[in-house]
């Protein structure tokens, strides 16, 4: 599946969840992959005088998001990367981006070139290990892509708690905060973590929420 086929509500609505960790006194914000600018829509809700910058790799959602942000760049961060001033940000976004990238180590580096000194970049980055993903492997032995999730078709990379922390640290990041978001709600799992002795604590979450700044 291309990005191109897409369903539109995979580019709409914000990330209220996330952008609540956006602190008020931000000045500048850059939401790479942007989308429709949902998300920075809310930013601007949360501060008026905020500078909002998106990136996005779909030319018919940014020309959307211009509508919303001070400026968007159109095209891949890779590409567009070069194009973004140098300390410039006070928080840097990546709402379910990382794991799209080919080399999202190199784009990390890239970008703390373009934070200021006490800038911090927010991001959530899917959990492979999350209970259902398990299920499907080890009961199904099945790894079937799909549209959206986990397993999206266009996934270059797959990350669990312990890699994303990994991956922060090899780019040279300091990890603020790290948490599960979005956790599931089915007993059955937690019976069955319980009989395993807490073996898949992190396996109930969906998503992995970072904060990291630049050390």
């Amino acid at each position: 599946m291309r990005y191109e086929d897409k369903k539109e509500n995979y580019y709409s609505g914000g990330r209220p969840t996330l952008v609540k960790y956006v602190p008020e006194n931000t000045k500048s914000l850059l939401d790479i992959g942007c989308g429709r600018g949902g998300s920075l829509f809310l930013v601007k809700q949360k501060n008026k005088d905020i500078e909002t910058w998106g990136v996005e790799l779909m030319e018919l959602q940014a020309k959307e998001a211009i509508k919303i942000a001070d400026k968007v760049l159109i095209g891949s961060i890779e590409e567009n990367i070069k194009y973004l001033p140098d300390n410039y940000f006070d928080v840097i976004t990546m709402f379910d981006v990382l794991e799209h990238l080919s080399y999202p180590e190199d784009i990390l580096r890239s970008l703390k070139k373009k934070l200021k000194d006490s800038g911090m970049i927010i991001s959530s980055i899917p959990n492979v290990r999350y209970c259902t993903n398990l299920r499907d492997l080890f009961l199904f032995k099945d790894w079937k892509y799909v549209e959206a999730g986990i397993l999206d078709y266009t996934h270059l990379r797959f990350f669990t708690k312990k890699s994303i922390l990994r991956l922060y640290k090899n780019s040279g990041y300091k990890v603020y905060l790290h948490k599960g978001i979005n956790a599931v709600k089915l007993w059955k799992f937690f019976l069955i973590n319980i009989l395993s002795l807490g073996i898949l604590n992190d396996s109930k979450y969906l998503q992995f929420l970072t904060i990291a700044k630049k050390e």
